[in-house]
């Protein structure tokens, strides 16, 4: 493959007072400049970039962003500049932290016969949104679904993420992950956690797969990963990922027990003490006859994956539910699951992991 060099161009009128400034306040380096009786152009290298002023240059002089891990010693403390040909200059901090917005509490029904659009995003899925205000951006909540299987056509990445799930709805999907060995498939019932930046891929799809998945904050930063090469070895499946390890949940595995509201069981998936209790997940069925009550987590969430209920909430009109509809029940809100069919399953997320009901 020949040498290739690639340029942005930006525009000056005056080269003489863009030249420190690329140079002593930005710590670029100079490294072509023409001509030498009276220069019109330079070309200034640094950070991944190489820049090109040009006196009389058409294009509008844009923002060049600078990450850093000290921003605070970079241009002597300086996060907005302007240079003398207009260009604007943004520091900010290459890795900030995640910050989890506060969570806007409400009551939430999505139903599955409202048509709710599905729209296409990463990799070619589809995604319908179960919590369409998102609690003021505390918690995003997809059905993802891709009707052809095949190879999916995914890169390894990683999300900046302070809680992830993937559950496995219908079908089945093989994926790989960082530190877990072998690629592997997930099936239906089954689901796993995506610790924060763990790298992971998606490798094939089954026929109508269709998975839930969990992410809080609701906007987080996807990276992809050109580097590496999963599966990576020797595999470390016990690698704490910012406080978090790696599971896959699998229902055949899993021990059923009795669930935080009499009239269910459920099996734990033991996501609480992965997490360090940042969250909780458990799969839901009915075991007798529930009544009302009322919970302290800060976010619960509930997808119907089988049979029918209907969702009684206090001041509300009752709901009737059924597999594909959804329903986030604020903190202190008096509900109750009544008319339960025989066969219903429900896949509940809490945040945190353990919390009380009454």
């Amino acid at each position: 493959m020949p040498d290739i060099i690639a340029e942005i161009r930006l525009p000056t009128q005056e080269l003489r007072d863009d030249i420190p400034f690329f140079t002593k306040v930005l710590g670029m380096r100079m490294d072509m400049i023409y001509p030498a009786d009276d220069p019109t152009v330079a070309v200034f290298s640094g950070y991944g970039l190489r820049l090109r002023v040009e006196k009389g240059a058409q294009e509008p002089a844009g923002t060049l962003r600078i990450l850093t891990d000290d921003p605070d010693g970079f241009a002597d403390g300086q996060r907005d500049l302007v240079a003398p040909n207009g260009t604007r200059i943004e520091i900010a901090e290459r890795n900030p932290p995640l910050i989890l917005p506060e969570t806007q509490h409400a009551f939430v029904v999505r139903r599955l016969a409202d048509q709710a659009p599905w729209v296409i995003g990463r990799a070619g899925m589809q995604y319908r949104d179960l919590i369409p205000d998102r609690l003021g951006g505390s918690i995003i909540a997809s059905h993802i679904r891709i009707p052809d299987g095949g190879p999916v056509p995914d890169m390894v990445h990683y999300h900046t993420v302070g809680f992830q799930l993937i559950f496995c709805y219908r079908g089945w999907v093989d994926l790989v992950y960082e530190d877990q060995g072998e690629p592997f498939r997930l099936h239906a019932g089954n689901c796993v956690i995506q610790p924060p930046e763990i790298r992971h891929r998606v490798l094939y799809a089954s026929d109508n797969i269709e998975v839930i998945e969990i992410g809080v904050p609701a906007e987080h930063v996807t990276t992809i990963d050109h580097e590496m090469k999963p599966p990576n070895g020797p595999a470390n499946p016990d690698r704490d990922f910012q406080g978090q390890k790696f599971v896959h949940h699998k229902a055949e595995d899993a021990t059923w027990q009795s669930f935080r509201i009499p009239g269910f069981n459920c099996r734990d998936t033991a996501i609480a003490q992965n997490t360090r209790n940042v969250a909780g997940v458990q799969v839901v069925r009915k075991d007798g006859v529930a009544d009302w009550s009322s919970h302290n987590a800060d976010i619960l969430f509930t997808f119907v994956m089988d049979g029918t209920m209907v969702l009684y909430g206090e001041g509300k009109e009752p709901f009737a539910l059924e597999a594909g509809d959804a329903f986030v029940i604020p903190p202190d809100m008096k509900t109750k699951y009544a008319d339960a069919s025989d066969n219903l399953e429900l896949l509940e997320v809490s945040l945190p992991g353990v919390f009380k009901t009454h």
